[in-house]
């Protein structure tokens, strides 16, 4: 049955080592649980695999596409460089400012103090006493 099967297959695909790779694709697919588009016939997986293949009831480029999702490592994602350096331009300048604003600060020897700390009022500047 299964020579005869594979000579079949062979109008179909007519490489054989892509024969092969797409009755394997197929044959995990079935031991998996998908479902058979042809009748068994107490025959195994592989076989089952080469008839759907030979009757055309399964798609060799599909298998093909299934082999080569199954065996990549790494997949990629598309991430837009433009928006990533952008997006750290914008951090680095608020960063920046930031500690623009606390060197001028410090400079001009001013505290100032949030909304419910130290003595003084919420914005106002305390100057350093004569003591400091």
């Amino acid at each position: 049955m299964a020579r005869v099967t594979v000579e079949d297959c062979i109008l179909r695909v007519p490489n054989r080592f892509d024969l092969v790779l797409a009755a394997t694709q197929r044959g995990r697919d079935i031991s998996s649980g998908a479902p058979l588009t042809v009748d068994r016939d107490r025959d195994k997986n592989p076989v089952v695999a080469l008839r759907e293949i030979a009757e055309e009831t399964v798609s060799p480029a599909e298998l093909e596409e299934a082999l080569v999702r199954g065996l990549q490592r790494h997949v990629e994602v598309s991430e837009p460089e433009e928006d990533l350096d952008l997006l750290l331009a914008e951090e680095l300048s608020e960063l920046n400012a930031e500690a623009e604003a606390a060197q001028i600060v410090e400079e001009d020897g001013l505290t100032v103090h949030e909304e419910g700390e130290g003595g003084a009022e919420a914005g106002e500047a305390e100057r350093p006493t004569e003591a400091e």
